[in-house]
């Protein structure tokens, strides 16, 4: 898995990138944690994600948004970080132009970042989304949200209450023309600790729906 380095906003993009094989592989974005939480590219659930969608013959990448490791740049509140998450994608799509399908995943506040990047990127064919923190940013943008997907959450998550994701979960599928599907796990925290196992049968499980209904 080859280091690559994009050029952002803020300079410097420090990231992960494995090609795909075949001429037309779609494509996949994975989105880390708050970079203020110590969140970085190389945490556990992104890099879960990242090997999740490589392995379904996916060009991937993951980045460190800026500020954060080899990334340039300071923390900018999250708009300078969805502009990271913009550039990044354009550097997926200009090196992968006959790319057949395009994915967005992220966790936590890169769950955040993923679902504001979909309002802005109508081609995007799905997504996923664990942990999204929605009792801290505002989800309203979700209006209407222009592509179906996943969201995964921790039942026994006290950063990020369930009941807070329901709400979000709830106004999305009153929605026509898209299907969000909503998993809940039961005893995981909102930083899946001891149940990365699940995220893997989870995400893997709808990937493989989708795909299937879809194929690459």
């Amino acid at each position: 898995m080859p280091g690559v380095t994009l050029t952002g906003a803020a300079g410097r993009i420090e990231g992960q990138y494995s090609p795909g094989k075949a001429e037309n592989a779609p494509i996949a974005l994975i989105l880390s944690p708050h970079p203020k939480a110590g969140g970085h590219m190389n945490n556990p659930v992104a890099v879960q994600l990242y090997h999740l969608f490589m392995k379904r013959g996916f060009s991937t990448l993951r980045f460190n948004f800026r500020g954060v490791g080899r990334s340039q740049g300071e923390f900018d509140a999250g708009i300078g970080e969805l502009a990271d998450a913009a550039t990044a994608l354009d550097w997926l799509q200009a090196n992968n132009p006959a790319a057949s399908q395009t994915w967005v995943a992220g966790y936590s506040f890169g769950a955040y970042i993923g679902m504001q990047l979909l309002m802005r990127r109508p081609e995007t064919d799905g997504f996923i989304s664990v942990s999204p923190p929605t009792n801290m940013y505002d989800f309203s943008f979700l209006a209407p949200c222009p592509a179906s997907g996943l969201i995964l959450h921790g039942g026994a998550d006290t950063v990020v209450p369930p009941v807070e994701v329901e709400r979000v979960v709830s106004k999305l599928r009153t929605q026509k023309g898209i299907v969000i599907d909503h998993e809940v796990v039961d005893g995981a925290t909102h930083f899946w600790a001891e149940n990365l196992p699940d995220v893997e049968k989870s995400v893997s499980s709808y990937l493989d729906k989708r795909l299937a209904e879809n194929p690459i």
